[in-house]
């Protein structure tokens, strides 16, 4: 009795296969590559997800709450500056003042995170290093003392103190001093890093003044809804 010949696999059958083993191997030599990677280099494997992050953040909180919008608008036409550029440092600094407490770790106060000696005057006796300096809280918000002092703090709501953690003094300050420090020239990136010297810092606001003024623009010209 003769014994059936056993027959392989057809050639279109084994093309199957290898078309779908390709996509397979990639995925693994990929992963390998990547774990790879992270074993030798992890500061690259930390970048690329804190690269990640930055994105994601920059995409939350994209609305300017409405009720900042008047003090913004008035601060830039006191001051000759875009209101936008005061909203993209609103957000980068407390969040549209969500940040709690409005103080950070360096010893930068109120809403638009001033530093005490920037507010009040560098020539305020002790003022050196990064500001933070010993300013007794009635010199502090004095508009007589700041503008002894050649301080930024401004008294916006007429209330005879100048506060950096009342909102509409905060804005006006911020507004005076981006001003003074070129963004009334239209030297806008400039003006960002005197504000807070890091490239970072500059290129993070740069990104959201953009945003809000495209938004901006596409509302005054009815392009958007």
């Amino acid at each position: 009795m003769s014994k059936k010949k056993k027959k392989g696999l057809s050639v279109k059958t084994k093309l199957l296969m290898i078309v779908l083993l390709i996509p397979i191997a990639v995925i693994t030599f990929t992963l390998t590559a990547i774990i790879w990677t992270g074993i030798q280099h992890p500061e690259l494997i930390k970048k690329s997800a804190s690269t990640l992050l930055d994105i994601q953040e920059r995409h939350t909180a994209m609305e300017i709450p409405e009720e900042y919008i008047p003090i913004y608008k008035s601060a830039a036409e006191k001051y000759g500056i875009p209101w936008t550029l005061l909203a993209a440092h609103h957000r980068i600094e407390t969040r549209f003042s969500t940040m709690d407490p409005l103080l950070s770790p360096a010893g930068a106060e109120g809403h638009m995170q001033f530093m005490p000696c920037t507010f009040v005057g560098w020539g305020y006796p002790g003022c050196d290093g990064l500001g933070k300096g010993n300013i007794p809280e009635e010199d502090k918000t004095n508009p007589e003392i700041i503008k002894k002092y050649g301080g930024y703090g401004v008294d916006a709501n007429g209330d005879g103190i100048a506060d950096p953690y009342d909102i509409e003094d905060a804005i006006f300050s911020a507004a005076n001093y981006l001003s003074k420090s070129g963004a009334a020239e239209g030297e806008i990136e400039k003006a960002i890093f005197h504000y807070n010297r890091s490239e970072k810092y500059v290129e993070d606001v740069l990104w959201f003044f953009n945003e809000f003024e495209n938004h901006r623009i596409a509302l005054e010209t009815g392009q958007e809804q």
